[in-house]
Parts: C-alpha cells; sequence; structure tokens
C-alpha cells in the first residue's frame, strides 16, 4: 500500500519556514493534518508567528480541537506569547474554557504575559490563585538554575530532617565514606550506593536526596515519610526523564508521574495552573506540592544537613 502524500514529507520539529510552508500549502498540502495531527497545532508550538498566521488564514476552524485542545491553548501554556497574538488576531477565542475549566486567557494572567490579551471584565485570579503565581516566581528564582539529571528527591511537608531521619531509622554516615562516594558514585555498587541519601529542613519541611539515584523515592522511603503528611517523590531519570510519585499518610497514591511536564485533559483545576506555573522546573513544582519553601538549591546540590545511611529492608515491597 501506498502512503497518502499530505505535502507534509520531511516536517519535523521545526515550523518557522514560512516561505517554505505557504509553498507547501499553495501545492496542496492539507492545512488540517500532519501525520495524526493538526498543522496549526504543530506551529503553534514550534513555529514562528508568521507561519501561525499563515496556517490560522487555512483552516476551516482556528479554534479546533487537538487532544481536547484548541492551538492557542498550546501556544499559551508552551509561552508561545507571539504565536498566541497570531492566533487571537485570527480568530481564535483566548476565553473558551478547556483542561479543568480554565481558559487560555486566564491562565496567561498566572504567567509572564499576563496582558496577553484585553481582558474582559468579569475575568480575573482568585487570591488564592494570584498568590501561588507569586510563589511560583520566588520559588523558581530562590532555587536557580542547577544540573540535576540522575538526582532523586523526597520533598516532605511538616517535618524537619531529624524526624524524617528517625522515621527512617537511619544513622548518621561519616563525612569521609560520603565524600569518598561523591567522588565517583557510580563506581559503586547500586545496592550499596543506594543506602546513603542526604537530609536537609527547609521551610515547610524537609528534602531528601541522593544525586546519584532513586532512593528517597523508593515506595519504602516514601511511605514511612509521608505517615500523617504528604510527600512528593521525584527521580530525574537520565534515560527516560523527570519521574514523580506521590504519597500520603502512608501510601503510595501516584506514580509514574510527570512533573515539569503540562497540564493533562484530566487535571483539576489546581494541577492545571501548578503545571503551568512550573512547567520545566520538575524540583521546584515538587517542592510546591509538598508546601515547601526553600530559600535556595542547598537542599538539592548539597550539602545537606546530614549524610545518613538507609537501614537494609526491601523498599519495594515495603
Amino acid at each position: 500500500m501506498t502512503a497518502v502524500d499530505d505535502g507534509w514529507t520531511g516536517m519535523g520539529w521545526d515550523w518557522t519556514d514560512h516561505d517554505d510552508i505557504r509553498r507547501r500549502l499553495d501545492e496542496g498540502a492539507d492545512p488540517e493534518r500532519w501525520s495524526g495531527g493538526r498543522p496549526l497545532h504543530r506551529a503553534a508550538l514550534f513555529g514562528s508567528p508568521e507561519v501561525v498566521a499563515e496556517l490560522a488564514g487555512r483552516v476551516a476552524d482556528v479554534d479546533a480541537l487537538e487532544d481536547g485542545v484548541t492551538a492557542l491553548w498550546e501556544a499559551v501554556v508552551s509561552r508561545k506569547p507571539e504565536n498566541a497574538r497570531a492566533l487571537a488576531a485570527a480568530g481564535a477565542d483566548p476565553w473558551r474554557p478547556s483542561i479543568g475549566g480554565w481558559s487560555p486567557g486566564r491562565l496567561s494572567l498566572a504567567g509572564p504575559t499576563p496582558d496577553l490579551f484585553p481582558v474582559p471584565a468579569q475575568v480575573s485570579l482568585t487570591d488564592t490563585e494570584r498568590a501561588a503565581a507569586r510563589e511560583a516566581d520566588r520559588l523558581i528564582a530562590a532555587l536557580g538554575e542547577f544540573h540535576y539529571e540522575g538526582t532523586g528527591l523526597a520533598c516532605v511537608a511538616g517535618i524537619d530532617a531529624a524526624e524524617a531521619v528517625r522515621r527512617l531509622e537511619a544513622a548518621p554516615v561519616e563525612g569521609e565514606v560520603v565524600d569518598e562516594l561523591l567522588e565517583a558514585p557510580y563506581e559503586y555498587d547500586m545496592e550499596e550506593s543506594l543506602r546513603f541519601i542526604g537530609v536537609t529542613s527547609v521551610p515547610g519541611g524537609c528534602m531528601v536526596t541522593q544525586p546519584w539515584g532513586y532512593a528517597p523515592q523508593m515506595p519504602g522511603v516514601l511511605t514511612r515519610l509521608s505517615a500523617g503528611t504528604v510527600c512528593y517523590g521525584l527521580y530525574a531519570n537520565p534515560k527516560s526523564g523527570n519521574q514523580g510519585s506521590v504519597a500520603r499518610h502512608g501510601t503510595v497514591e501516584g506514580w509514574d508521574l510527570h512533573p515539569g511536564g503540562g497540564p493533562y485533559e484530566n487535571d483539576a483545576p489546581e494541577e492545571v495552573l501548578n503545571a503551568y506555573l512550573y512547567q520545566y522546573k520538575a524540583v521546584a513544582y515538587a517542592c510546591a506540592f509538598a508546601g515547601l519553601c526553600p530559600t535556595d538549591a542547598r537542599a538539592v546540590v548539597g550539602p545537606p544537613d546530614v549524610w545518613v545511611e538507609l537501614p537494609e529492608r526491601d523498599y519495594w515491597t515495603h
């Protein structure tokens, strides 16, 4: 069977070449379909305002949905303000409700371009939403930029480092032992190196970290830490990206989550806002989920308040 040529052969991530896109369209490329999706949505994410405007002028419905959202929603969430303006100029509706009841226009009020669209008098953020946006700005700035690939951590609400160590029944470790491990952690046997973790008190709770592994978000660690409270686990997997988990009152409630990713179709309103505020900021997202308010990145990048060794036990079946 010969595949039907939709005119988009060879198109990949880059949708910024206006001349090429216009030529393809003039030669019969389908403005409504590309590789199982919609070209306008692709351009909203990866294109230029000129390409977005070109496609928006050729589609039947500028507010057509792909995976339940409009191209304008994609442009706002991905923080492409010029693409969003081009879509609005072509007739896209900024105030059309989408995931979690948020419209792209109201969501933009919480981000870096609150003046993206003229705002109707009846539309605004709540006091709680404005506070969440301010804290996101503060937290992201406080943490700054740092390398954390391969790091595991758990953000625990309401307990300090000493209580976390007590719950884990962990033992303090001599500095020399950890110094050697930090120099070349991947040269050690994994079963041995996974037992060493750092613990640090921060405003709102504490953080348990491991620069070289996933131990802080093992189920047996999360369930012990979360007794009577909540914690968010994160492993920045070098092979597959950020993996998140949630434990509450000693029970793992969520696993294989995607902190720092965009909003998902069934997200609640608060989840949509947090996903937007902390997009591509997985560590800050984990902190915010647990209500932690660190003033710098020390709890993540070290040195921690204390290095400890976990007791030998099965942390997967816990």
